[in-house]
């Protein structure tokens, strides 16, 4: 079991807020610990727009916890409908992810109003230092670099991808493993969507950088969609093909093929690293592709329905290629544009 950068810096989080806490002399710490949990981010931009959206909620969330208990006091009853007003708001709003913490917020100052007003102020910058401290070690500690992140889980989802597909011709792994490898596979696409999804988040200053992460920003999404697409290769191989009459005297073609694929696939990653030679030619060669589209067209052209199962897996192979194509022209693009900016002056 490996600890992840996340987990370290919430218990840094906490336990900077507990220190604060005590520097600032507040009664306890819980609250702002409590806070500091909430607060941590996967990335910096979003760390901030938590720390924006969680001040405007909590502010809102005081303002009414100090108006319900003077109109009707801090009485259990009192408190839970304080409690569903304030979630109201915050789906109003917009800003569900806040509604946790907010709501310690209102019980905290309801609580604690007939202490004094003084004592429900502290609570509430008792939340403040819990986010704040949280947004500390967040910029401070292990940066998020989400580009980073994900190009490591584009890897991470090729490796998986492409054991799966150079043995699910050859039908050479065990069932159960294929089916766990094939589950991990899925489980690994979602988190890749989701670290585009912090990715995406990320702001630029500047106009041509900002210009260089739209560029960016279309590339990784054809990434996406190229490990789809051998994803559905996968799933149109185990449906259909050894369910196709005459499969095994196909099965050499195929499972050449996809190697061929997987290789310009891998060799596609590689380029938009920097790491192939400008002008190497790592496609595919078209000719041999050309031959297996007219052999299909012939097989399928005969009258036995059952043998069109094998169109399935034919056409899922050959747009899993055209995406494949249409990555590395963007990746050219890319790398041509960056090297027009390296010399301009």
């Amino acid at each position: 079991m490996t600890i992840g950068a996340r987990v370290l810096k919430t218990g840094m989080a906490v336990a900077l807020a507990i220190y604060v806490s005590g520097l600032l002399g507040f009664a306890s710490p819980l609250i702002a610990a409590v806070a500091s949990i909430f607060t941590i981010q996967p990335s910096i931009y979003r760390s901030w727009q938590q720390i924006s959206d969680q001040l405007q909620t909590n502010i809102l969330g005081a303002a009414v916890a100090l108006a319900a208990v003077r109109l009707f006091g801090h009485t259990p009853i009192a408190v839970g409908l304080v409690c569903i007003l304030v979630i109201l708001l915050s789906i109003k709003l917009k800003m569900e992810s806040t509604i946790g913490l907010t709501l310690v917020t209102v019980v905290a100052i309801m609580e604690a109003h007939n202490a004094g007003f003084t004592v429900a102020l502290d609570r509430f910058l008792m939340v403040l230092t819990g986010m704040g401290s949280a947004f500390v070690v967040n910029v401070a500690v292990f940066p998020p670099r989400p580009r980073k992140q994900f190009s490591e889980q584009v890897h991470q989802a090729f490796d998986q991808l492409s054991l799966l597909l150079r043995t699910a011709i050859s039908n050479e792994m065990k069932e159960q493993v294929f089916n766990s490898e094939k589950e991990r596979l899925a489980a690994t696409l979602r988190k890749l969507e989701d670290r585009f999804n912090v990715f995406e988040e990320e702001r630029a200053v500047l106009p041509q950088r900002k210009t260089n992460r739209v560029r960016q920003l279309v590339v990784s999404k054809q990434m996406i969609k190229v490990l789809q697409k051998g994803g559905d290769l996968l799933d149109a191989v185990e449906e259909h093909y050894f369910a196709a009459p005459e499969a095994e005297e196909w099965a050499h073609r195929f499972d050449r093929h996809i190697e061929d694929l997987t290789k310009y696939h891998e060799q596609i990653l590689l380029k938009s690293e920097g790491k192939m030679k400008p002008n190497a030619d790592i496609e595919p060669e078209e000719a041999r592709e050309a031959r297996l589209a007219s052999q299909f067209a012939v097989y399928f052209g005969e009258s036995d329905d059952s043998r069109k199962r094998l169109m399935f897996v034919a056409s899922a192979m050959f747009e899993y290629a055209y995406h494949l194509r249409r990555l590395e022209k963007l990746i050219d693009q890319v790398l041509q544009r960056e090297a027009v900016n390296r010399l301009s002056p």
